[in-house]
């Protein structure tokens, strides 16, 4: 089959359009042919080498981590899914690789693909769905009536979280460029600040939940809109001891990550709001819930551009350069 492969570690490195074995097919796994791949900030970060620490790929390695497709091969003790299935799913961590012809993908990581979606719309939904879902609804806990900050919100995270925040009952705050103010309104967000003009921190406050994607600064600046008991959850870093912990990293990097967050943990704690770290985990029961909410009408894909598999190189820096509204797209096929 042709895979985009990691050759080595390298800021900016081109991958390379290789033949590479099928992947193997373990009794848990469904063999899909993939249709078309999310692209993804993570899959830059991850051929830079920034997450080598904690997710040790051994180049050469095929990158992507989003999925839509059609099943057509069953491991002997899958029994969600059959030959012939539209599904979608995120790879799991140490099992990606779907800037390719086909994938091994466990089945507990698979959902059916929404009926009202094309494959190119289905391929942009599972990483930020799930991060959204994950944070939103399994971290946070978003209620009807509580006040919810989502920060970026024309990125490919954000257009998916104002969505399903709104649909839980929130008001929804986010920033975003003029430029995008229509765009996030559209979907659901009830006040726009225009992050090159104004300063979310003299606006907001009182608010229940921080959706953090950018810098330290931003972070800092986000504990002073929240409420005492509120959650600041970041999804762009620092990791904390939870979840190095979870990730079963040893002492060293546990210590490590315990020193790098320890400066915003303590400033959460002093402002009586707590902080987390979330990485997103492939989950595929929660992609079927987040299947449910798009074919119902109530949460639906925003796709900036669509890229031929070809120029998937192209794609991932069309992605690093950071201006996409939503989400881009390789059509494998």
């Amino acid at each position: 089959m042709k895979a985009f492969v990691v050759d080595k570690y390298q800021k900016k490195g081109a991958m390379r359009l290789a033949e590479m074995p099928e992947p193997e097919l373990r009794d848990t796994d469904v063999l899909v042919e993939i249709h078309a791949a999310g692209v993804n900030l993570l899959d830059s970060k991850l051929r830079d080498g920034e997450f080598k620490p904690i997710l040790p790929y051994r180049p050469p390695f095929i990158l992507g981590h989003d999925v839509a497709g059609i099943v057509v091969r069953a491991g002997s003790k899958v029994r969600k899914f059959k030959p012939g299935d539209e599904v979608y799913a995120r790879s799991r961590d140490g099992r990606i690789g779907t800037f390719a012809e086909s994938i091994a993908i466990d089945e507990a990581d698979v959902a059916l693909k929404p009926k009202n979606l094309s494959m190119e719309e289905a391929a942009s939904i599972p990483l930020v769905g799930l991060t959204a879902w994950q944070v939103l609804v399994e971290t946070a806990g978003l209620k009807t009536g509580q006040k919810v900050f989502i920060q970026a919100g024309s990125g490919g995270v954000g257009t998916f979280a104002i969505q399903l925040a709104k649909h839980l009952g929130a008001t929804v705050a986010t920033t975003a460029s003029a430029a995008n103010a229509d765009l996030v309104k559209g979907l659901g967000a009830d006040i726009v600040i225009d992050y090159k003009k104004d300063d979310f921190e003299k606006i907001l406050q009182g608010y229940d939940v921080v959706l953090n994607s950018q810098d330290a600064k931003t972070l800092e600046k986000s504990l002073h809109v929240l409420k005492p008991g509120g959650k600041l959850i970041s999804i762009s870093g620092p990791p904390d001891p939870a979840f190095a912990s979870k990730q079963g990293l040893n002492m060293v990097l546990k210590l490590v990550l315990r020193l790098l967050s320890r400066g915003i943990r303590g400033k959460a704690r002093r402002a009586g709001v707590g902080y987390s770290f979330l990485f997103m985990w492939a989950q595929g029961d929660q992609l079927g819930k987040i299947t449910s909410l798009i074919e119902s009408g109530f949460i639906r894909p925003v796709i900036d551009r669509i890229f031929p598999f070809e120029k998937t190189n192209e794609a991932l820096a069309y992605v690093e350069a950071g201006r996409a509204k939503g989400k881009v797209v390789v059509k494998v096929r």
